[in-house]
This record gives structure tokens, C-alpha cells and sequence, in this order.
């Protein structure tokens, strides 16, 4: 093996391509928050990412919307958004952990149909369910309500979830738990007190993505929701996009608030995402 530190001109072109690859990588951005520090609502594309003028209008007229009532429009729209990902989470990883330890540790009939039947139903996309889905929730009442929407959400992240967990647990060695089972431990007590902490970097990673794809979802969301109060925030993002003009620079102001949380989330988990994307590459 070749020990020899790179040449200069090597390391020149690597460092060169590195940062081709960063600028390229974040001019689109960095292009959005140019747009939603000018003054202006039309359409953009100077090539400087500087704007002639700063302001923070476009983000004080997003944050401040109001309703006919006078009421803090943009923070119930925040909460709903806050909620149906959160719910949805909560119930996918809730269900998902019992049901992908059990198709992990347990020989049943159907147990390889229906973790087939999981993988099919996540090859068609949400908008193919969205009219059965809308007669189901009108029949039910759940129209324009956070729960029949979370419940929505609920039914793509439970079979995905599942099938996360259950990857992850094959991983974890069976051994562990027998030996807690000699030692008189209960089946629930191995779960709880073995395999779950164990698996807390897959959890992480699995809670994430489907906070991800509930906090992100527009379709459903515009089909079952009429109300403005009872918005989810890409919802509103949409309203900036109309027949006749878009308002990009609250659009695009619009856009980087929606995506602060997803990204306060990354850094606070960063540390349990890298442990559970690698899981399982290295062998000893």
C-alpha cells in the first residue's frame, strides 16, 4: 500500500472540486434567503447572493398573519403543523416497535406476507388513496381535524416504520435476551430493558423520518383541509402561489421557517442518526 502523502496538485484538485461541489450545493438556498431579505415579491435570478436592499418584512408579514377574529393565524397553523407530525411519529414508532420486534423475533403464519403487504403499500403514492381517504374521514367527521388527518399520516409511516425496526432489530443478537430470559426475566422486561435502548439510534432515525414526510406532506393535507385555521404550514406556503402572482419573497420566507425545525432536529439527533444509518456496515 502506497503510504505516500498526495501530491500538491492532487490536493489542489480535490480541495478545488470539494468546494464546486459546496457552492453548488448551496447557492439554492443561500438564493432562497436572498430572495426573502428583498423587499421585492417578484422573481429573482441576479447572480449575486447579495440583495440590494435588506429588509425582514417579507418574515414579520408571514409570522403575523391574523385571522377574521383577530386571532394569531400563524401560530395556530405552526401548532397544527406541530401536532399531526408529532402524532404521527408518536403513533408509528408506539406501534411499529411491537410489531417489528415481533416480525423479528417471532415465527408466525403470514409473518413474511405481511411484511410483503407493507412493502407494496408504500409503492403508491399518497395521492392514489387521497378519494377513498376524503369519503372515509367525510363519513367520520374528521374532516379539518388534526386527528383524522394524523390518522392519515399514521396509516404510511406505521408500515415503514416498521419495516426500519425490524431491520434494526435482526441485528441486535438474539443471546442477549436469552440470557436475560434464564435469569427469570419476562419477555416484556427483555423488550423494554434490552432491546429498546439498544435500538434507540434506529428509533431516532425512524422518529425523525416520519416527523419528516407529516411536517412536509402538502397533498392530503390541501385535499382534507378547507379551513385556514385548521392549515398545516405547506399548506400556507401554497397560498403564496396564485393564478395571476406569486408574493415569492414571503414565499421563500415562508419556506426557511418551515424548515428551521426539521433542521433543529438533525442537529439535536445528529449523534443517534449517524449511529443509525451505519448500523449494520461493519462486521467484527
Amino acid at each position: 500500500m502506497d503510504t505516500r502523502p498526495p501530491g500538491t496538485l492532487r490536493l489542489i484538485l480535490t480541495h478545488a472540486l470539494l468546494m464546486l461541489a459546496s457552492v453548488t450545493v448551496l447557492y439554492p438556498v443561500l438564493w432562497v434567503v436572498q430572495m426573502a431579505l428583498s423587499p421585492s415579491q417578484g422573481f429573482q435570478m441576479e447572480p449575486t447572493l447579495i440583495p440590494r436592499a435588506l429588509t425582514l418584512q417579507n418574515f414579520v408579514d408571514v409570522v403575523g398573519t391574523t385571522d377574521a377574529t383577530g386571532g394569531w393565524l400563524f401560530g395556530r397553523q405552526l401548532f397544527n403543523s406541530l401536532v399531526a407530525a408529532g402524532v404521527t411519529s408518536a403513533i408509528g414508532i408506539t406501534l411499529a416497535t411491537t410489531a417489528g420486534y415481533a416480525m423479528s423475533r417471532f415465527v408466525f403464519p403470514g409473518q413474511k406476507a405481511g411484511m410483503q403487504l407493507f412493502l407494496i403499500t408504500q409503492m403508491f403514492p399518497g395521492v392514489v388513496m387521497a378519494i377513498p381517504l376524503y369519503i372515509l374521514m367525510d363519513e367520520l367527521g374528521l374532516l379539518n381535524s388534526l386527528l383524522g388527518l394524523s390518522l392519515v399520516y399514521a396509516t404510511t409511516a406505521i408500515p415503514f416504520c416498521t419495516w426500519n425496526l425490524k431491520g434494526y432489530f435482526d441485528t441486535i443478537p438474539k443471546e442477549l435476551e436469552e440470557a436475560a430470559l434464564m435469569d427469570g426475566a419476562s419477555r416484556w422486561t427483555t423488550f423494554t430493558r434490552i432491546v429498546l435502548p439498544l435500538a434507540r439510534p434506529a428509533l431516532a432515525v425512524t422518529g425523525l423520518f416520519s416527523f419528516m414526510t407529516a411536517w412536509n406532506e402538502f397533498i392530503l393535507a390541501a385535499t382534507f383541509l378547507s379551513d385556514e385555521r385548521a392549515f398545516t404550514l405547506p399548506v400556507v406556503l401554497q397560498s403564496y402561489v396564485g393564478d395571476f402572482g406569486t408574493e415569492w419573497g414571503r414565499f421563500a420566507a415562508g419556506a426557511i421557517l418551515v424548515s428551521a425545525p426539521v433542521m433543529a432536529l438533525f442537529f439535536a439527533l445528529q449523534k443517534q442518526l449517524v449511529e443509525g444509518l451505519t448500523a449494520g456496515g461493519v462486521k467484527g
